[in-house]
Formats: structure tokens, sequence, C-alpha cells
């Protein structure tokens, strides 16, 4: 029988075993307290085209009809069925799949082209539509969700299901933060957004990565992370203390486990002293120049909008965050679609335009790329009852648009182009996992090869799928 020393060594080699792997340029600063990995990875792979990711995530499905993709035959023929051949038996959700009739619905917005390259753009983004020659356009994303919450999932992880790390926390794990006094992966919800689909933590968790890549929420107010600030009492130089004898409990731990977890812990603590000058700094807005207000909107003023949010976002941004994900839910308009998709762009328009001028005359564009998009689009037909001036349209996963700008995509430009009823794609499809790798290669990752070996194989972000969409690329 093994004595107790036997198994103890048998269970640190075990546990050893499970938890090796490389853990990515951000765990360098480890080595100053001997918690270092003697692994990271070689990246980038190549030489990037971005350093840094800014995703504007309009949660619950943007209309493409209303927006980017414009289609008069809708209109021509609004109130009338969608013919049986272009549905194709494709499937529908439980919310308007019982419907006898699905009736065409037209949009209730003109478009205009602008910009030197003659983008089309909805009336109801104007401001979009001052930088229409710096989007890339693209028609033709598809997806396999068809319900919110695996849709979002699978934008935000590269999977339906839940567990796996989000596209933020592989970008930190792969190239870590340019800043050592701030996360890698921040995450920004708007205040003032309708709440219609939840938004859940494992969007921007870790997975089964190491929980120093994890995303970093980012409250509005005062204390910007939750249990940052130091308790009564407290000192920063007795809070230093305590860090370098948690360092010293950790080294002996690490000796004796061998457990990843254990740097991913002293890391965090470590970030998190770092993190009490620099969260209130990069949060305090106050003296920022009116013009910069002006350009965002006067909602930039008010933490936690989605104007102050995407000004956050490029004060994060300059000083070496990695990637930054914005969360602006109320997208989704099953019924008077008119009303509350027009408050929506009314909300969000100004900021997400202003983000990119904002980067750009900074200098800043160039190698930060900005996505914007939700999980899915919608319908052409109408979910329920359709009246002139009042529709609502349900989740469509075959086709739906979203834009790019910066990080060395192509400016001034549409990709794909979708069916006249805008329910297929004809040509240019780009599937989820063809955004996720090339937004990878835009930062200098082959997608193949940033894995992660996890229960017997090595996962990435695209799973076993994916491939570079290089007509995006400038």
């Amino acid at each position: 029988m093994n004595g107790p020393y036997e198994l103890d060594a048998l269970a640190r080699a075990r546990r050893a075993f499970l938890g090796r792997g490389t853990l990515g340029l951000g765990a360098l600063a480890l080595h100053s307290l001997g918690l270092a990995p003697a692994d990271t990875p070689r990246l980038p792979h190549f030489t990037p085209r971005a350093r840094r990711v800014v995703y504007l995530f309009q949660a619950g499905g943007p209309s493409p009809f209303e927006t980017f993709d414009e289609k008069p035959l809708l209109r021509e023929r609004h109130g009338e069925a969608l013919p049986p051949s272009v549905l194709g038996g494709q499937r529908l959700t439980g919310m308007s799949g019982n419907q006898a009739i699905l009736p065409m619905a037209g949009s209730f917005t003109p478009f205009r082209q602008h910009g030197r390259s003659g983008l089309h753009i909805s009336d109801l983004l104007p401001h979009t539509a001052r930088i229409a020659d710096q989007l890339c356009v693209v028609r033709t994303m598809h997806t396999e969700a068809i319900n919110h919450d695996p849709a979002i999932t699978f934008f935000c992880t590269g999977s339906q299901i839940s567990g796996r790390p989000a596209m933020g926390a592989w970008a930190a794990y792969g190239l870590g933060a340019d800043s050592r006094e701030l996360p890698a992966f921040v995450v920004l919800v708007s205040k003032d957004a309708q709440r219609d689909q939840p938004l859940y933590a494992r969007l921007w968790g870790t997975g089964f990565l190491p929980g120093e890549y994890q995303g970093v929420p980012f409250r509005p107010g005062a204390s910007p992370v939750l249990f940052l600030d130091n308790p009564e009492g407290v000192t920063s130089g007795a809070r230093r203390e305590q860090l370098a004898a948690l360092a010293a409990l950790h080294r002996d731990q690490f000796v004796h486990e061998e457990d990843a977890a254990i740097r991913a812990r002293q890391a965090a603590a470590e970030l998190a002293f770092r993190m009490q000058a620099s969260v209130p700094e990069v949060a305090d807005v106050s003296n920022e120049p009116a013009e910069v207000f002006a350009l965002y909107g006067e909602g930039a003023r008010q933490a936690g909008t989605y104007a102050a949010n995407c000004l956050l976002a490029r004060r994060l941004l300059e000083r070496g965050v990695r990637f930054v994900q914005l969360f602006h839910q109320g997208w989704d308009q099953h019924g008077s679609l008119p009303r509350d998709l027009t408050r929506q762009c009314q909300q969000t328009d100004q900021a997400s335009a202003a983000l990119v001028a904002d980067l750009q005359r900074r200098g800043l564009l160039e190698d930060t790329l900005v996505v914007w998009g939700g999980e899915f689009g919608r319908t052409a037909y109408c979910q329920g009852k359709l009246t002139k001036d009042d529709y609502g349209r349900d989740h469509h996963p075959r086709c739906f648009s979203m834009w790019l700008a910066g990080g060395g995509v192509r400016a001034g430009h549409v990709h794909g182009r979708t069916d006249p009823f805008g329910y297929n794609i004809e040509d240019g499809a780009v599937h989820v996992h063809d955004l996720h790798a090339t937004m990878l290669h835009l930062l200098g990752c082959d997608h193949e090869r940033l894995t992660w070996r996890f229960q017997g194989r090595d996962y990435r972000l695209t799973d076993v799928a994916g491939r570079v969409v290089r007509e995006l690329l400038a």
C-alpha cells in the first residue's frame, strides 16, 4: 500500500500535468515573484495589423433592412407573403414559425449613399454615414444559432455551449496587455440601454484559461471596479506588505502543488494593487476638453451611458488595454420596430462614429480594430400583425450586417451580397468562426495555432473551423 507521501507526490504530479500549459505574455510580470511559467505563447505569429480591439456589441440583433442592407423589393411588395421558395425549408423560431402568412415588411426609413465610397446607409445613422469611407460593411454574416443566449455566447466565445473562453480572453492570453497598470481585457455595459436580453459574466469569462485573462467589468461611478478600494483603515503601504506576504505563501504553495491557479491568484492581486491608482485616473473624464463631449455627445458626461463608455473605451485603448468590449442591449424588435429601432440608433449612432473619428485623429485607428454588430439579424417578414406604419421582425441567423473599421481592414468597402429579399446569401458568406479567425489574423495570430490543451485536446477560439476572410483586408 502506498504511504501518505507517495499519495501526496502522486496528487501533485497529477495537478501539475492537468494544469500544465502556456500562460501568455501577461504572466511575465510574475517573474519577479518567482511564480512565472516556464513557457509562454510565441506570439504574435506574424506582423500584426492591429494592436488592440474595441468591439461594440449591439445585443439583441439589429435589423439590416433599416441600417446597412437596403431592400427596395420589400418596400414594393410590402404586405405580400414571402415566397416559400425563399424560405427553402429553413428553421424558424416558435414565435413566427406558426404564422399562416409571413408578410414581407419594407423598411420605414430611406437609405442614401455616403462618402467617396458611396456606401448605402440608413437615415437612422447620420453620424455613422459621415465615417462611411472608414467602414468595411459585411452584409453576409451568418450563424447557426437562432435564439439569443446561444447566439451571443457563440459570438463572444466561439461556441454556443457556455464555458469556453471569451474572444477577449484569448487575445489577452496570447498577446497580454501593453500596460501593467490595467487589465488586458475590459468590459463596459450601457446603463442607458433597454434591458431586454440578459447578459452573463461568462460572456467575458476565461473558461478553462487561467483567471488572469478574464474580462474586468467597469461600472459607472466613483468605484468602477468592485472590491478594488482598500477597506477603511488599510493604507497603501499596508496593502503592499500584505501582497508581499501573500506572494511568499503562494511561492510555497506552488512548490507543493504546482497548480497554475496559484499564479493566476497572485497575478490578480498584483494587478488589483496597481489598478487602485490607474482605474480612477482612466475613468475620470473631467479633464477632457469640451470639443470631445461635442464629438461624442453630451451623454458622454454621464458615466455608464453608451456615449460615456465609447469615450472610456478610447481612454482605455490609448493606455494599453488590449481588448475592450461594449455591450448595448435593446435591439430585439419583435414589435414596434420603427419606434424602438429609432431610439436605439439615437442612443448609439453618434458615439459609435465619434469613437472611430477620435481614434483616427489621434493616430490610433490604423492599429485599432473596431467591430460593430449583434448576434444575428432580423427576418424580411413581419412577426405578428403588419400595418403601414408599425411592424416587428423575428430572429434571422441566415444573413445579417456588421461593420469593421481601422486595424488593417478594407475601408469604404461592402463585402458580400444577399438576395433581393434579404433572406439568403448570394455571394461572400462570412461565418462567426471566419470573423474570429480574421480578427485574430489582424492581431498577428494564426487562429489554428493559438490553442489551449484541455480535457485531452487542443481548443481554440475557432474550434475546428474558420478561415481568414482576406477580402476584408486592406
